[in-house]
C-alpha cells in the first residue's frame, strides 16, 4: 500500500459505548476528528453537544447492540458500572456481565474485526501492592467489580480465539486529575493515569497494527513507580504516556 493510498483511506468507524462517561467524554472530545465516531450511552444527556452522531444504547438489550454495531470497524466498549464497591446482583450483573457478552456477540455477528474492552486495574487488585503486575499475569480480582472485569477479559479471549477477532482488554487504572499538594495513597499514585494518556492509549488500541487474537494492555501513566507494567503495552500498540503522577503532585 502506498503512502498516497494510506492518506486517502477513510477514517475507522468506531462505536463508543459508555460515551457519556468520564473516559468516553474525554475520548470523543479529543479524538472526534481522527475517527468516524458513533457515540452510544444509556444516558445521552451528556452527548447533546457532541460533534458526531449519538444514540441511546442499553447494552442489556442484544437487539439494540446488534443495531449499534452495524457498519462499524472497531468497538470501544466503555459501558458498565465502574464502582469497586458495587453490588453484584443489583448493579453489576446486567451491565457488566450480560451487557459485555451482548456487545461481543453483536460485534461478531456484524463482522466487527476489533473490540477494545475497558477492563480495570481492579481485575488484578488481588496481587500484593508491592508487586508490579505484568500484562501477561492472569486476572486476580479482590472484589466483585474486579471479578466482572475479569469475566469481560474471559469473554474477549473466547471471542478472539473462537472467531478470529482482535480483542484488546485495557486494564485502566486510576483516571484522575492530580495537582501539587494533593494527598493520595501510594497505590493511587502508582496507578495514576491522566485523561490525555488514557485517551492516547485507547486511540492506539483502536488504530495500531495489532495481530488477531487476545491481548492485554495496561493503562497507567509514566509514573516513577507503576502499579501496572506498561513495557509490553508500549511494544504492542506504541503507547507513549506523557504524564507522571508523582511529578504532578510535586513528589
Amino acid at each position: 500500500m502506498t503512502k498516497e493510498s494510506l492518506r486517502q483511506a477513510p477514517p475507522l468507524r468506531v462505536l463508543v459505548t459508555g460515551a457519556a462517561g468520564i473516559i468516553g467524554t474525554a475520548f470523543w472530545k479529543r479524538r472526534h476528528g481522527e475517527f468516524s465516531l458513533r457515540l452510544a450511552d444509556l444516558h445521552t444527556q451528556g452527548l447533546t453537544s457532541a460533534p458526531c452522531p449519538s444514540m441511546q444504547l442499553d447494552v442489556r438489550d442484544h437487539a439494540a447492540c446488534l443495531a449499534a454495531c452495524a457498519d462499524i470497524d472497531v468497538v470501544l466498549h466503555l459501558a458498565g458500572v465502574p464502582h469497586a464497591g458495587a453490588d453484584f446482583d443489583t448493579q453489576l450483573l446486567q451491565p457488566n456481565i450480560v451487557g459485555t457478552h451482548n456487545l461481543f456477540r453483536a460485534a461478531q455477528a456484524q463482522g466487527v474485526k476489533r473490540v477494545v474492552f475497558a477492563s480495570s486495574a481492579q481485575a488484578v487488585e488481588g496481587y500484593p501492592l508491592d508487586m508490579q503486575v505484568q500484562e501477561s499475569m492472569p486476572a486476580r480480582p479482590a472484589n466483585m467489580y474486579g471479578a466482572s472485569k475479569a469475566f469481560g477479559e474471559g469473554v474477549a479471549s473466547a471471542f478472539a480465539h473462537q472467531h478470529g477477532m482482535t480483542a484488546i482488554a485495557v486494564r485502566i487504572a486510576n483516571v484522575a486529575h492530580f495537582a501539587p499538594g494533593q494527598q493520595h495513597s501510594a497505590r493511587d499514585v502508582a496507578a495514576f493515569i491522566s485523561e490525555r494518556d488514557v485517551v492516547q492509549l485507547l486511540a492506539r488500541c483502536i488504530a495500531a497494527d495489532v495481530p488477531p487474537g487476545y491481548h492485554v494492555v495496561h493503562g497507567v501513566s509514566d509514573n516513577r513507580y507503576k502499579r501496572l507494567s506498561i513495557e509490553a503495552t508500549r511494544r504492542l500498540v506504541g503507547y507513549a504516556p506523557q504524564d507522571d503522577g508523582f511529578t504532578l503532585l510535586g513528589l
